[in-house]
């Protein structure tokens, strides 16, 4: 017996182009249909490429949408129905089911007898009377946790309805809008920058048309002012040139005691600005950073630690720290800030 390899030397010197070049046009169209691969397992592959195209027919034009759901419909409606195997007669099976005992009797010990005033009473309370009279008895599990608790809480008959009620959700109470934000950005601007004394609050948050430009120069004219204690620029699409102009202020001012620009578009390098800017700044007591739109990543949770600790004036910080190791450090700094800062105050 000739062994397999043996078997396999007698195709080596096959010439292959000869073979192709003798095959007719439908052998070239067969093989080609034998040799494509297709794998119809994978559910991530299109059809046409998970089995092969077996049509032969030429397309009859495009896709026609409403002709095809009329011949849908025409074909649903003419196909009859189906005959039921076992067909329906209307016909009760059985017998009606009969409790066997349909009332119990209380035994006498188990009887309650009431004074005639009490019997008259109850007989002629009310479902809600009821309910209440049940809530203050304890039996809380004959009625809703709203039933029970309005009856507890309040010194009249609250319940409107009885103890089987059906249980319904509370109504519900719109929350009106907070209303805009009144502040003149243009004029509070010139008070800035005019060092106006009666200004100490400067309140710019929630108003999102506040060009770049003029954020950019309320913080210039924050560098020399001397009144203004408390800046909030919430919700002001503030951004990395806000941030950085920030900083520049930070650096200068030296009457601003709070700082607020929560919810806005600064990324790590301009918080990181903004803190590296606080190592120069001694009155700043109150800072919030937090909710901006991005994180701001591990180094700068790391510098803001850093930042609390080397500067003692800082005694409240806003941000939700997302590592453990940099919120311990903070919540240390703060803690012996305020410390030192309560014993200031004594001396």
């Amino acid at each position: 017996m000739t062994s397999y390899r043996q078997e396999l030397e007698k195709y080596r010197d096959i010439d292959e182009d000869k073979i192709l070049r003798e095959l007719s046009a439908e052998e070239l169209a067969q093989l080609d249909l034998e040799l494509l691969e297709m794998d119809p397992e994978n559910v991530l592959l299109p059809a046409g490429l998970r089995q092969r195209d077996q049509t032969q027919k030429s397309p009859t034009g495009p896709l026609d949408r409403e002709a095809l759901l009329q011949h849908l419909e025409k074909q649903a409606l003419e196909a009859g129905e189906r005959d039921d195997l076992v067909p329906f007669t209307g016909e009760k099976k059985g017998k009606p089911f009969v409790p066997k005992n349909p009332t119990r009797e209380i035994p006498r010990e188990e009887q309650i007898t009431l004074e005639p005033e009490l019997e008259e009473a109850l007989a002629n309370a009310t479902e809600a009377e009821m309910c209440d009279i049940a809530a203050i008895l304890g039996m809380y599990t004959l009625m809703s946790n709203k039933q029970y608790y309005d009856a507890i809480c309040s010194g009249t008959i609250s319940n409107t309805e009885g103890i089987n009620s059906v249980v319904k959700p509370d109504t519900y109470k719109p929350v009106p809008d907070e209303p805009p934000n009144p502040t003149n950005v243009e004029e509070t601007l010139r008070q800035i920058q005019a060092n106006d004394g009666a200004l100490e609050d400067v309140n710019l948050n929630n108003i999102k048309d506040i060009p770049i430009s003029t954020l950019k120069a309320i913080c210039e004219a924050m560098k020399t002012n001397t009144h203004v204690k408390k800046l909030s620029l919430v919700a002001t699409r503030s951004n990395d040139p806000v941030a950085s102009a920030v900083a520049e202020m930070l650096m200068e001012n030296k009457t601003l005691q709070s700082l607020n620009i929560e919810s806005n578009f600064i990324t790590s390098a301009g918080m990181m600005s903004i803190i590296k800017a606080m190592y120069h700044n001694t009155a700043l007591s109150e800072l919030k950073v937090d909710n901006q739109c991005q994180r701001l990543g591990d180094t700068v949770e790391m510098e803001m630690a850093t930042m609390l600790e080397q500067c003692p004036s800082v005694v409240r910080f806003g941000y939700h720290f997302t590592q453990q190791g940099p919120r311990a450090r903070a919540a240390i700094a703060i803690t012996n800030n305020n410390e030192l800062r309560r014993k200031q105050k004594k001396t």
